[in-house]
């Protein structure tokens, strides 16, 4: 046959084929997340974007304030759980009364604190609470003026340049923390440094500034420095030393715990020869600030502060359960790197809030087991390496034990009203309902022998006069005075809910 030229075949022309029937669950997550047509105010990412998107789009979503709607191409994106306006004010309400008289609370229905704290704290009130469950606000009142002491000291040059390098890295899309040498960058270097001052010794980690980061994000930098010095100290004794013996303390008494919560997923690993420091690290080390969601990072921190660090733990573990704990799950991590990729691309499902904090509050892991686990794995420490060459301060497991710890007698916590108004301003809708002139008589007479000032008693016909009087006179000539004791009571009863000291909410 004569050569001639080639002609290019043609593709074939696309096979009609039946479109997957999505299952119920994806089509109720759907339903739920992707709107039937754009809405106004709310922002969709461009494809180009959505496919190069990694996990900071979390937090840049919450940190704008913007409610991103994925349409299934970008798992990453998660739509907040929405709380009901009236079940928001409530729940305001109610931590509002908790804050008020905290050591009471404490004391008394601390169960009840750890139940409103696995519902979530109120964002408008998350930065104070957080304060009140470390133990932070305490600290601050123990040692006032020593972070403006640290502040104006120079600092150790060699932690100051690696502080400097590692400012821009945290949250960088955060409005907090955009642009250098912003408010954000230069709160975050008056923290660390702070601590590097406070603890010479132990200087400054890495993992520490995305600690710092998210506490600036809900509290002015001195606040955010004490309740850095209580994670460092008591949530997470030693975990930012120089050898990082204590994470590796932790690395393996939470391998021993995944036997019991996931077999398979402990077998998985001990085949593979995986050591836990691979996968563990970042996690424990940030408390899941740069994993999660930025919705569970706010869930699992306000446990975190309530419980301690057998949250840490109880994260970890479902994580690794729902990620390596089926046969159908392990055959695409036939080997070490498929295993860790797994690991590090976590399935959104696990991650979402709502299921994270379920399984978190349901799985058993207590206190008792992670101390028990402790001396367990100590004890192989030193029989095979020695004596540890960092002796951290024991750990304490939550507010309670934190509050319990505190030596001596400490300041009563007393939070001031945001509201204040002098004692002669009259009280909105106090005219409405005066209090009869009889018993405004009264309570002067109470006053007044309380004060050591009334001697005897006014006559009966003074009194009646005094009463005639009144009730011939309208509600609003009484004199502002009378009702000052009125007005302070409810002043002091009726605060914002939405709004406290510049150094107790910081939104």
């Amino acid at each position: 046959m004569p050569a001639g030229p080639v002609q290019a075949v043609p593709p074939p022309p696309p096979v009609a084929t039946e479109p997957k029937q999505p299952t119920e669950e994806e089509a109720s997550s759907k339903e739920d997340s992707t709107p039937s047509k754009p809405v106004v105010g709310i922002i969709y990412p461009p494809p180009e974007v959505r496919n190069i998107v990694d996990k900071t789009a979390c937090f840049v979503a919450r940190a704008f304030s913007l409610l991103v709607i994925s349409d299934g191409s970008c798992p990453l994106f998660h739509r907040l759980e929405e709380v009901p306006l009236e079940v928001l004010r409530q729940r305001e309400s109610k931590w509002l009364d908790m804050l008020n008289n905290w050591d009471k609370w404490m004391a008394k229905k601390h169960k009840k604190i750890r139940l409103r704290c696995q519902k979530g704290i109120p964002p408008s009130l998350r930065g104070r609470a957080w304060q009140y469950l470390s133990g932070g606000k305490v600290k601050l009142q123990q040692n006032p003026g020593k972070f403006d002491e640290l502040d104006m000291s120079p600092g150790d040059p060699k932690w100051l340049d690696v502080i400097e390098r590692d400012l821009h890295r945290q949250f960088p899309f955060h409005e907090m923390f955009v642009s250098r040498g912003g408010h954000g960058q230069q709160d975050l270097f008056r923290v660390l440094k702070a601590y590097t001052l406070h603890r010479p010794e132990e200087g400054y980690c890495q993992a520490q500034a995305p600690i710092a980061a998210v506490l600036l994000m809900h509290m002015p930098a001195e606040q955010a420095f004490w309740c850095l010095v209580q994670i460092c100290e008591k949530y997470l004794p030693g975990y930012y030393s120089e050898k990082l013996e204590a994470i590796q303390l932790d690395g393996e008494i939470l391998f021993s715990l995944l036997q019991k919560v996931s077999p398979v997923a402990h077998k998985h690993l001990s085949r593979q020869k995986i050591d836990p420091l691979l996968y563990m690290t970042e996690w424990f080390m940030c408390a899941f600030a740069r994993t999660l969601p930025w919705s569970s990072v706010l869930r699992v921190w306000d446990m975190f502060f309530c419980e301690g660090v057998k949250i840490i733990f109880r994260v970890g573990l479902v994580l690794l359960k729902h990620a390596l704990g089926s046969p159908e799950k392990l055959r695409a991590c036939q080997g070490q790197y498929e295993t860790i990729e797994r690991l590090r691309g976590l399935s959104p499902k696990v991650m979402q809030e709502a299921f994270l904090v379920q399984e978190v509050v349901e799985l058993p892991v207590t206190e008792r087991q992670i101390e028990r686990e402790h001396l367990i794995q100590l004890r192989r420490w030193q029989e095979t390496r020695g004596e540890p060459q960092c002796r951290s301060p024991p750990r304490l497991h939550g507010a309670k034990a934190i509050l319990e710890a505190e030596p001596g007698p400490r300041p009563a916590l007393k939070p001031s009203p945001s509201i204040r108004l002098s004692p002669d301003a009259p009280v909105p809708g106090s005219q409405d309902k005066p209090k009869p002139p009889k018993q405004v008589q009264k309570e002067q007479q109470k006053q007044a022998k309380a004060s050591g000032q009334l001697d005897q008693a006014p006559a009966m016909g003074q009194a009646e006069a005094v009463a005639a009087a009144g009730d011939a006179c309208p509600p609003q000539d009484l004199p502002p005075k009378d009702l000052a004791p009125q007005d302070s009571a409810h002043h002091r009863s009726q605060e914002s809910l939405t709004s406290q000291e510049s150094e107790d909410t910081y939104l």
